[in-house]
């Protein structure tokens, strides 16, 4: 394919709203149109109104698309971020835990610094390294009166992987070398440790996209994750629907929300969202036919 240098010239609010009028887009509150422009800006609000467009290559809307209706999807996607966040939080806290405890127990306080544990002698020293920065940079109490006591270059894993980032914990997951202690972590949370490797790497890749607010509802979701064969835990009966999209995601957090969260409202909380936002196409998210009916969700 022949590239082609970029051409198109920025506009003002007052153009990007009459572009989006001349191309068949209704206005129905043009001062909240052009607030919502001059805000959250034409280019993110686009990848809400894209579903409108009858034309894509020529950007012309379908009979009767309005403003409001991309901006409800746009309001609809802040909230299942949010959503997301807040349980991927809890998810994240867990896995903490568990590999903190585990693998000090078996190896000592200072494991994370044992490069004889990992498989890909690279990979852990780019992650040391970042693991280090993570420690120069630590404004945390905690960490500041370690670095005034303390002569050991890092502190132990229970103080360094609570400032670690998620994406260099699961790094170490990945690389850790097969055996007893992966196998335990994975196992807490009812997976073999193959999937839950897989399943750590997809929670990254999502928890980014809602950290850095961009749109989640119908995204292609580029790190895709593993099917488990024989879950410990209540898991779906048939395929996941579209596993590129969004419900992938929300059957791994309600699969191990049974392990660190029992009693969770994860599915009404759920209902309640699809509720107020009734127009929105779940189909677009990827979710399967009838998945109320599924035992995960009951």
């Amino acid at each position: 394919m022949t590239q082609l240098p970029y051409t198109k010239v920025p506009l003002t609010y007052a153009a990007q709203l009459q572009q989006l009028k001349d191309r068949g887009l209704t206005i129905g509150d043009e001062a909240k149109a052009l607030h919502l422009l001059e805000n959250i800006s034409y280019y993110r609000l686009s990848g809400y109104w894209y579903p409108l467009l009858s034309d894509k290559k020529n950007h012309i809307f379908k009979e009767g698309a309005t403003f409001d209706e991309a901006f409800k999807l746009y309001c609809f996607d802040k909230e299942l971020r949010k959503l997301v966040l807040s349980e991927l939080e809890k998810i994240e806290v867990a896995v903490r835990a568990k590999m903190i405890y585990v693998l000090s127990h078996a190896h000592g306080p200072f494991w994370h610094q044992d490069a004889s544990l990992f498989n890909d002698p690279l990979t852990y020293a780019t992650s040391l390294v970042k693991i280090g920065g993570d420690f120069k940079r630590s404004d945390e109490e905690f960490i500041v009166e370690f670095k005034k006591k303390y002569m050991n270059p890092l502190p132990p894993s229970w103080m360094i992987m609570e400032i670690t980032s998620f994406g260099s914990l699961s790094v170490l997951y990945k690389h850790l070398k097969p055996g007893k202690e992966k196998r335990e972590i994975a196992n807490f949370f009812g997976l073999p440790d193959s999937v839950f490797e897989s399943w750590l790497h997809s929670i990254v890749y999502t928890r980014n996209v809602c950290a850095h607010h961009s749109r989640l509802w119908n995204r292609d979701l580029r790190i895709q994750p593993t099917f488990p064969k024989k879950p410990s835990n209540t898991w779906l009966s048939s395929s996941w629907g579209r596993g590129n999209r969004i419900y992938a995601m929300l059957c791994i957090i309600r699969y191990l929300l049974q392990t660190v969260n029992p009693n969770t409202s994860f599915k009404s909380k759920i209902d309640s969202l699809l509720g107020a936002y009734p127009t929105v196409d779940i189909t677009a998210m990827g979710f399967a036919k009838q998945w109320e009916k599924e035992n995960l969700w009951q």
